[in-house]
């Protein structure tokens, strides 16, 4: 008997609102602050339902987590925004243990093909930062998501630079944040680090809508000079000169 043929043509549905989760977990506020500025940059685009959805040690028990609400949520989400600080040089234990407990979506191939997408913050500069935007995005990748990366140029890496500009971090994989061990979130992160994640959720909004066949959208371009520039003028500072 011939085994019978796979069909893989399922219908196309073009959807008329894109859902994004962010996810995460905040040890102390300031990631959480991450989190609120990139559902406020995902809410300032039009046409998404944008949601947070906190992970919290009380649904960890005995090492596993567990939360069918918040796993359901993010069945039903277009795009999933991961965010967690980073300790240690690696993602907080919470979130790992969020992380673990998404074996059964995997399994069923729940999350495949979702936009993906990471943040993180620690108190050192780097902190070893990178290394939990690399947990975040293998996952991702084992669960068969689409990663969508920051998206913008660094400011910071010359001698006119200053923590208020975007992405003064210089990171490319997600957000980067920093935040002072001795200050609480309502001081930092710092406005700049504020500014790459409210940017950023606008970003990971627009190429949701474009992932889903939901929108188009003008894909916004600038050489390093012109980036330099406007992030100038938008602080109010003096006019960088060219090389």
């Amino acid at each position: 008997m011939k085994p019978r043929a796979l069909n893989y043509s399922l219908p196309i549905k073009i959807k008329t609102m894109a859902i994004i989760s962010i996810v995460f977990h905040s040890g102390l506020g300031h990631t959480k602050v991450l989190a609120e500025k990139i559902q406020e940059g995902a809410r300032s685009v039009n046409g998404n339902e944008v949601s947070l959805l906190e992970i919290k040690g009380e649904d960890v028990s005995n090492g596993q987590w567990k939360n069918e609400t918040i796993t359901g949520k993010l069945d039903a989400s277009d795009a999933i925004i991961f965010g967690c600080p980073t300790y240690m040089g690696s993602a907080s234990a919470v979130f790992k243990a969020f992380l673990e407990s998404a074996f059964y979506p995997w399994l069923d191939q729940r999350w495949k093909e979702k936009v993906a997408a990471g943040f993180t913050n620690s108190a050192s500069q780097s902190g070893d930062k990178l290394n939990t935007l690399v947990d975040l995005q293998v996952f991702a990748s084992q669960m068969g998501m689409v990663w969508i990366p920051l998206g913008d140029l660094p400011t910071n890496n010359y001698s006119e630079g200053s923590i208020r500009t975007v992405n003064r971090l210089g990171s490319f994989m997600g957000v980067m944040a920093q935040s002072n061990a001795d200050q609480s979130f309502d001081a930092t992160p710092s406005d700049g680090d504020r500014l790459t994640a409210l940017r950023f959720g606008a970003h990971v909004a627009k190429a949701t809508q474009r992932w889903i066949g939901q929108a188009v959208y003008q894909t916004e371009r600038h050489n390093e000079e012109q980036w330099k520039l406007l992030e100038k003028e938008r602080i109010g500072e003096a006019t960088i000169h060219s090389k």
